[in-house]
Formats: structure tokens, C-alpha cells, sequence
């Protein structure tokens, strides 16, 4: 390793291309780091007293493959986001001192081909600075000044797009800002693969930029020790596949609330060791890449390329999980609902079930039971309002309860058998919760009346089309007709069932019912009566609500609640 204090703009000098390998993060830098940089810039260079401004280590790799070429090409571990920043900024300079009349110490033709262009070079030997495959076109056409592509890296674009309206403010002066370039040092630390281990010193470094992520540290780690045909193979054949399936711009609100692809890809990190610890321990998620290098160390013996192929299996279960991407409608639908409770802690045994799956080792009936049930525990355990902080350690461990010749039988003995604060809440217990719960400010009311509505339904109702609508109303100043309804004690019956799931139904017409009384809203158009929901059945006869009728239908729907989600058949 050699380490060395030099001037930027010296080290851009002369025919070389640095190069961002694959495994690199994109180009993450923002407008306030961008401006960060602006502002130091000008302040080197008004300031006399200041001979030069450090920005940071630039750390590449010399290989003796990419030495053989005429335009040497040197591997750049750390450094590329104040790199590319500064081409950015180069590139404006330049383009700014070509339209402008000012005299200044450097030509753009020859900022151009110093620190932008190799003069000599052919086709993408052309750029000092080669980006990765996701931002590399975008660059090229900012440097270029041609159409940016429809695909563009959008945080190239703004930055670049930034600097220009920094540098056409009326009190620039081209030439100072080109003085203040001129004063940035770097520590130019060069690695040779024979005798340098690139990912140790990668990991010492205090970057000053972004911090990694757990999903970038990964990446570099996988990739940055292998020969570069290596890093193509595995980064093309699972890498790759592997990041695009993880980086959706729209998926399920309810399952990764505005969560980025990096985090999404920790989860699941942590899911597949989770899946590969004997024990079933769980890494934290803020120390998914130390557990990961411990996992991949442990296993001397196996290629890097059989790991990754193996994360690349797993991370097929967990998109179809996390996006609920499978074909089946049924199994689709199943996956939906599961998600609509937010219980990823239950998706390492689930990947693990979905690999059987795929595998053939069990039937698609056994699979949509073995989601029903998880389903069903997952959903009696929040009516039954029992905390959900041991569901994690239970899911981890649970398939080294299940007998692979016996599949379903035996996670119903291992659900059922659970006990105290693990349990699988029982019919009556259930019943019991069920009918004194506060459904309407429950996290999953939408989700519960659209199962009871939909329940054994062929054409299936769309439940978000309607509103929860409050049979007898949440206005505390019932009516006269209502007081009546409900007797002496009315403010104690509206007080104790107002929100329960006997006082709760669907409809299209809300505002219509509003607070009638029960008779006018049975009656009227599109009223109790005349509604073609299920959950209506049953009120279009009634002549009054009030405690009796709501216990009635509380009871009823509960009847049918056990049967949706029904305890494991013991």
C-alpha cells in the first residue's frame, strides 16, 4: 500500500481511468453535501491564508490486468462520491468558461482533456471517470452535453443541474472558483491485489461522505475480493437480478411503509441468517454485515459464488413475500392478508415453507393451509391483545418443530401446544375478546369486517370501496328516537359497544345514514334493508337497536370470526 498527499486536480493529470467496479454503491451524494463542497471551495479561494483544503483519501486498486491497457484503468474502493461531485463541478466550469468573455488562468479545452477527457482515449477510454452500469450513461451525457437518457440517475442530474445555477450567480468569478479547485488535496492511497486485502482497509477508512448501509457493506465485501471476471460473473448471474427484484418504486404500504430498497434488503439479510442459525438467533439489524462476514468465514470451505446463489434463492421468497408477487390468486391473497398484519417476523419461517413449497416437498392445499394458520395465530393473539415481542424467537425456531413427512399436522401440534404468553388463543378465549374489543380504533378493522363480509364468498365483495359505519351513531348526543332505543341507560350502553364489532357495518351511503334514527336508516334508499352486504343480513328486520340486538349480532359475527380464523385442529 501506498499512501500520499497530493493535489486533486495533479492526480487527474495524464492517461488514466478510474473506474467504479460493480459492487460499488451508486452515486448518493445530495444538494447539501454538494453544497458543502461549493462552500468550501470559495472559501479556499478568497482566503490567501489557505494553502490548500484536505477533502479525503482516494483509495484505488492497481490491478496488472487493467495496467496492460493504453489508457491504464485503476479500481476506485473509496472516494467516488467527492469524485464524481468534482467531475460534476469540472464539467459546469468548463462549459461556463467556453460561453463566457472572461480571462482566466485555464482554457476549457484544457480543463477538458487534463481532468475530464483522456485526449487519446477510444469509446469509453474517452472519460477519466467511469461510473457503474446504473449511472454510467447519465455521466457521459452530462459530460457531453446530449440528451439525458429516460433512464437517467436522477442525483446526477440534480447535482449537476445544481452547480449551474451556483455558478451563474452574478458574483462568481470563474477564475477564483478555478483557484479554489486548485488548493483541494487528496491522500491518494494505492493497493496492489498480491499484497493489499482492499476490504480491511475499505472498512478502517472514516469516510466523510454517506454512511453505507448495511446492504452496500455486504455487496463490497461479496465482490471486492474476487478477480474482476468474478465480480462480472457473480454480480450479473445473482447480484444484480437480486438488487432490481429488491428495488421497487411502489409496493405495499402496509407491509415496508416507505422503506428503501437498502433497508428492505437488511431485513431480509437478517431473515437468512436467522433461516441458517442452528439456534434460531436473530442478528440485530443495525449488525446484519458483521453477522453476515461471521457466516460466510464459518464456512471456509464453500465458494462465495454457492453463498450468494443460495442468498439469491432465499431473496426470491422474501420478494414474493414482501410484494406479494405470486401467480396463485388464492396464495396471493393470503399473502396480502398476512402483510396487512405487519408480522414480517413470521417470513423466516415462511421463506423456508415457500421453499418446500417450490421444491415440491409439500401440496399447494397444504401450503394455503399452512398460510391460514399462520394467518389465524397471527390475528387471535392481537384480538387477545397478547404482546407480540416473543412472535420473532417463535417464528425463527419454528420449523425445527415441523416433521417434514407429517408437514401440517405437526405445526398445528406446535402452534397448538404453545403456552402462557407464546399461545394460540383458543375459540373461546377468542370469542370472548373478540366481542368486547374496541374493533373501530383497531389497527386491522378494515381487515377484519373485509374477511367476515368476504367469508365463503365466490365473488368477492371490494371492502375498501365502503366505510365502517356505526349502527348506532358516534355522535354523544343521540337523538330523542335513539335515547329511546337504548333505554334508561343509554349513554352507558353507547359508552360500553359504541366501537365493538356488534355496533360496526359497511356501507356506501355514510353520510346518507348519518345519525338517524335505526328505523330511517334500515329503510331509506340504500339503507340496512336494501344493502347487498353480508354483514347487513339480519338488520333489515329489526324494529330497534339497542343492547340485546347488538349482543345478538356480536355473538353471531363471532361465530363466524372462529370459523375464518380457525384454531389448529387438534
Amino acid at each position: 500500500m501506498k499512501a500520499t498527499q497530493t493535489n486533486f486536480l495533479k492526480f487527474l493529470e495524464g492517461n488514466k481511468q478510474l473506474i467504479i467496479p460493480i459492487y460499488q454503491r451508486p452515486y448518493s451524494w445530495k444538494i447539501p453535501q454538494c453544497q458543502q463542497l461549493w462552500n468550501d471551495i470559495l472559501r479556499a479561494a478568497n482566503d490567501n491564508t489557505i494553502s490548500g483544503h484536505f477533502i479525503g483519501s482516494l483509495v484505488y486498486m492497481v490491478d496488472s490486468v487493467y495496467l496492460t491497457t493504453v489508457i491504464p484503468k485503476l479500481l476506485v474502493i473509496d472516494g467516488q462520491q467527492r469524485l464524481t461531485t468534482l467531475t460534476l463541478l469540472l464539467s459546469v466550469l468548463s462549459k461556463a468558461i467556453r460561453a463566457s468573455n472572461e480571462e482566466i488562468d485555464i482554457s476549457f479545452e484544457a480543463l477538458e482533456y487534463y481532468y475530464l477527457f483522456n485526449k487519446f482515449g477510444k469509446s469509453s477510454e474517452r472519460y477519466k471517470l467511469l461510473l457503474n452500469q446504473k449511472d454510467r450513461e447519465t455521466l457521459i451525457r452530462l459530460l457531453e452535453d446530449t440528451e439525458i437518457p429516460s433512464d437517467k440517475s436522477q442525483q446526477l442530474v440534480d447535482n449537476y443541474r445544481h452547480f449551474e445555477s451556483q455558478i451563474h450567480k452574478p458574483d462568481i468569478d470563474l477564475n477564483a472558483l478555478y483557484r479554489g479547485i486548485c488548493k483541494l488535496m487528496i491522500v491518494e492511497i494505492s493497493l496492489e491485489r498480491a499484497h493489499d486485502n482492499p476490504q480491511l482497509i475499505f472498512e478502517s477508512l472514516n469516510s466523510t461522505g454517506l454512511k453505507l448501509s448495511e446492504a452496500d457493506k455486504i455487496r463490497n465485501y461479496v465482490l471486492m475480493g474476487l478477480q474482476p471476471e468474478k465480480q462480472d460473473e457473480i454480480y450479473n448471474l445473482y447480484w444484480h437480478p437480486m438488487e432490481k427484484s429488491f428495488d421497487k418504486t411502489e409496493y405495499s404500504e402496509k407491509t415496508f411503509h416507505k422503506t428503501e430498497y437498502s433497508e428492505l434488503f437488511d431485513r431480509f439479510i437478517r431473515d437468512y441468517l436467522t433461516i441458517k442459525s442452528r439456534s434460531g438467533t436473530i442478528p440485530n439489524i443495525g449488525d446484519v454485515y458483521s453477522s453476515f462476514k461471521i457466516y460466510v468465514q464459518d464456512r471456509k470451505e464453500t465458494l462465495i459464488k454457492e453463498i450468494v446463489a443460495d442468498v439469491y434463492l432465499y431473496s426470491k421468497y422474501f420478494v414474493k413475500l414482501a410484494f406479494a408477487q405470486e401467480t396463485d390468486q388464492e396464495i396471493k391473497q393470503l399473502i396480502t392478508d398476512i402483510n396487512t398484519l405487519r408480522v414480517d417476523v413470521a417470513y423466516p419461517f415462511l421463506i423456508e415453507v415457500y421453499d418446500d413449497y417450490i421444491q415440491n416437498k409439500i401440496a399447494r392445499e397444504e401450503f394455503i393451509s399452512i398460510l391460514m394458520l399462520v394467518e389465524s395465530y397471527v390475528f387471535r393473539r392481537s384480538i387477545c391483545g397478547i404482546p407480540t415481542s416473543s412472535m420473532n424467537k417463535s417464528f425463527a425456531t419454528l420449523s425445527r418443530e415441523i416433521d417434514r413427512e407429517n408437514y401440517l399436522e405437526s405445526l398445528q401440534i406446535a402452534l397448538g401446544g404453545k403456552k402462557s404468553y407464546k399461545r394460540f388463543p383458543g375459540d373461546e378465549e377468542f370469542r370472548r375478546e373478540l366481542v368486547v374489543k374496541d374493533i373501530y380504533n383497531f389497527r386491522g378493522c378494515n381487515y377484519l369486517l373485509r374477511k367476515l363480509e368476504n367469508y365463503e364468498r365466490k365473488e368477492l365483495v371490494n371492502v375498501p370501496k365502503y366505510t365502517i359505519e356505526h349502527i348506532m351513531p358516534q355522535n354523544p348526543n343521540l337523538s330523542l328516537e335513539w335515547q329511546a332505543d337504548l333505554g334508561e341507560q343509554w349513554k352507558e350502553i353507547r359508552a360500553k359497544y359504541l366501537h365493538t364489532i356488534g355496533n360496526l357495518t359497511l356501507t356506501g351511503y355514510n353520510p346518507e345514514l348519518s345519525d338517524r334514527p335505526f328505523i330511517e336508516k334500515r329503510d331509506i334508499n340504500g339503507g340496512f334493508a336494501d344493502s347487498p352486504l353480508h354483514l347487513n343480513r339480519g338488520l333489515q328486520h329489526l324494529k330497534q337497536w339497542n343492547e340485546t340486538e347488538i349482543n345478538k349480532r356480536a355473538e353471531s359475527l363471532a361465530d363466524m370470526a372462529v370459523k375464518v380464523w380457525s384454531s389448529p385442529c387438534m
